[in-house]
């Protein structure tokens, strides 16, 4: 299948084009024509297949560029992610004029952020943190937004994000359409979907709730009191060991 049978408008497609996209991924053959239509969307996919171009394209066709307020909302678990969805929705909107994007996340200058708010956008792409300090301070105004996409709704949740997640939904009473994407679909994922979305139709690439096969797999459960001297004792066990500790706070990072 080519993304010209999907029925987007040729701003988009001249956007794929020019940034060598041919064949869409299964996540985007399957979503977009769902998200065009505005339908609840429950998408199931590992990272590294296209989700992003999955909700991006069609979301920027959906958009009014002559309705300068926020019309989109996208809430991600990091700002990493936020930055790189934001950079990848800029290089999508290269060829549909007037259409502005922000990027809200903690650790970078919230008056800077609010400024750029004020002078109106169309997509916010946030971190649940940042995005409910706005939201509090009354800098951002969701009664307008139409579309409110989750990536990585997993990832949000084991990092604790579920009351941010609730809180963001029960702000946008207007939204007319939710689009939810994850790597696996745990029961709190599918609460969200039951709570918040409407007859929401599914769509998953690739087995449920699996890893990459390649990986092996392991975890130790113990007392939050004692996790730290758990993790020294791993290291000291793999000496030759190269990782990536996540952690859930600035103040655990640097305790860790």
């Amino acid at each position: 299948m080519a993304f010209k049978k999907l029925d987007l408008i040729d701003p988009i497609l001249k956007a794929l084009s020019t940034e060598g996209y041919t064949t869409p991924t299964p996540i985007q053959a399957q979503s977009i024509p769902l998200i065009l239509e505005q339908r609840d969307l429950l998408g199931c996919a590992q990272t590294g297949t296209g989700k992003t171009a999955a909700f991006g394209f069609p979301l920027l066709q959906l958009i009014d560029a002559t309705q300068r307020h926020p019309q989109a909302l996208i809430v991600c678990p990091t700002r990493e992610l936020c930055l790189q969805i934001t950079n990848d929705l800029e290089t999508y909107k290269k060829h549909s004029k007037n259409i502005h994007t922000e990027a809200v996340y903690g650790g970078a200058s919230i008056m800077m952020q609010i400024r750029n708010l004020k002078k109106g956008v169309h997509i916010v792409v946030a971190t649940p943190g940042r995005l409910i300090d706005l939201i509090e301070r009354k800098a951002i105004d969701l009664q307008k937004v139409k579309y409110v996409v989750l990536d990585e709704a997993d990832e949000m949740l084991n990092m604790g994000f579920r009351d941010d997640i609730d809180f963001v939904l029960k702000n946008t009473i207007n939204r007319e359409s939710t689009w939810l994407f994850s790597a696996t679909m745990p029961p709190e994922v599918r609460a969200i979907s039951k709570n918040y979305m409407d007859n929401p139709k599914e769509v998953t690439v690739g087995k449920k709730n699996s890893g990459n096969v390649n990986i092996d797999h392991q975890f130790t459960v113990v007392p939050a009191q004692h996790r730290y001297e758990s993790l020294k004792r791993f290291i000291d066990f793999n000496p030759d060991m190269y990782g990536i500790i996540f952690t859930r706070t600035k103040a655990d990072a640097q305790e860790v």
